[in-house]
């Protein structure tokens, strides 16, 4: 194992292969036909973790898991602190996915540990490093799932959703691996919130701005929050391909194009208004088990990921939907059925971290540069449950969610360096 020589200097290079170390061990550990694969509340994630710890161990930090089996890391003595500032973020991925989503932030936080235990300093404030589990809704349609434990706001939806696999739901998978539920269900909060001086998360941009700007990181300065429909279906009737009359179908895909068509149009207005919004619907299908080229099919079943970084417009474009169903249900005689509603809030990034992370920015030597997050993460569920929240981007070619992530090395040690400034001279 490569590891940080115990010189009490730090040593660039060596930081680099560490960290190269534990990307590359994990992504041994989470192979998929493409890319990796570590599903939330699974065998894979739990020893991505134990690796994790193991790992810590032998840096000489304190490790311990919490009531939602998440691991937490510190320097020696610093777990029992009173209050303290928390770095975090997620092991687990999408299918098919890249290795840095989620894992670099948790390797950003394990480097400034390790760069504080190796020079033999200590932060200006006890700082607990967080891993968290199932934070991607790609598993089970909920996001955020870890961190909205920890809250105490997973809620009773939330728990009865069904994986994607094997249909099991998510209150059944977190008690498997161990997980005491009765809080959880409760909705009471599995860790004292009151102690958390702050939350600080390090993640790679989802998209191209950093690459653009020629910039290595970016402190953000707040996250949208979205509204989520896992499966919605439009029903209409199913008839011969050539044998039915325009005026006489009630053809679902073509309702649903017709849907899609409207709340892009209402996309571009509100852009154009200069209010903030996404719309992906990234699930489409008819029925394999009954559909054909020359049949009009009887349903069809979409998702729908409405992102915005105001709660107005968020609820704007729910009214919208509704109206333009309803609208679209006259015109074409189907139906509509939307499911159980997914909803995170909008979240700003404190605006006195966005500014001490700024600084800090300056200080070791980076242009200052502030962006908005596009997309979600678990800073935002902390900062709904009253805990001040920053965040600091990392660049990051070729997006997320798939195997071309393309974060380099340096570029998180850009973002690690800003961090680590900051907790060494934070009030």
């Amino acid at each position: 194992m490569t590891a940080l020589r115990k010189t009490g200097a730090y040593d660039r290079a060596e930081e680099l292969r560490l960290a190269g170390f534990l990307f590359d061990e994990i992504a041994r550990m989470s192979p998929d036909v493409e890319g990796v694969s570590r599903p939330a509340f699974s065998d894979i994630e739990t020893r991505t973790l134990s690796f994790l710890e193991d790992f810590a161990r032998r840096e000489g930090l304190e490790v311990w898991y919490d009531a939602g089996l998440n691991a937490n890391f510190c320097l020696p003595g610093d777990r029992e602190a009173a209050r303290y500032t928390v770095i975090g973020s997620h092991v687990d991925s999408v299918p098919f996915g890249g290795n840095f989503d989620g894992l670099a932030g948790v390797v950003a936080g394990l480097l400034c540990l390790v760069r504080a235990r190796r020079e033999g300093r200590k932060f200006a404030f006890p700082v607990h490093v967080l891993a968290m589990r199932g934070e991607e809704s790609a598993w089970f349609g909920p996001c955020y799932i870890g961190s909205k434990a920890l809250t105490g706001t997973l809620s009773a939806s939330d728990l009865a959703a069904r994986h994607k696999g094997d249909g099991r739901t998510l209150d059944a998978h977190m008690e498997a691996i161990g997980i005491d539920m009765a809080p959880v269900r409760a909705g009471k909060p599995l860790i004292d919130l009151s102690r958390i001086e702050a939350y600080l998360e390090v993640h790679i941009e989802q998209g191209p701005l950093l690459i653009g700007k020629a910039v290595p990181a970016a402190v953000v300065s707040g996250i949208r929050g979205n509204i989520r429909y896992r499966s919605l279906r439009c029903i209409g009737e199913a008839g011969h391909s050539g044998a039915v009359p325009r005026a006489f179908r009630r053809d679902p895909v073509l309702a649903m194009a017709d849907l899609l068509v409207r709340l892009d149009e209402s996309w571009a207005t509100i852009l154009a208004k200069g209010d903030d919004l996404v719309l992906t619907s990234g699930i489409v299908g008819t029925d394999p088990e009954k559909h054909a080229m020359t049949r009009i099919p009887d349903q069809v079943s979409f998702s729908l990921d409405i992102r915005s970084q105001s709660a107005r417009v968020l609820d704007e474009m729910r009214d919208l939907l509704k109206t333009e169903m309803a609208q679209i249900e006259r015109d074409r005689k189907v139906r509509f059925e939307l499911d159980e509603e997914l909803r995170v809030a909008p979240a700003l990034c404190d605006a006195g971290l966005v500014a001490r992370l700024s600084k800090a920015m300056e200080t070791v030597g980076q242009e200052p540069f502030v962006m908005a997050s596009g997309g979600g993460h678990d800073a935002a569920v902390f900062s709904a449950a009253g805990v001040p929240a920053g965040m600091v981007f990392v660049r990051n070619r070729n997006g997320s969610h798939n195997p071309q992530e393309a974060m380099e090395l340096p570029d998180l040690l850009s973002a690690t360096d800003i961090v680590h400034q900051y907790l060494m001279v934070a009030p």
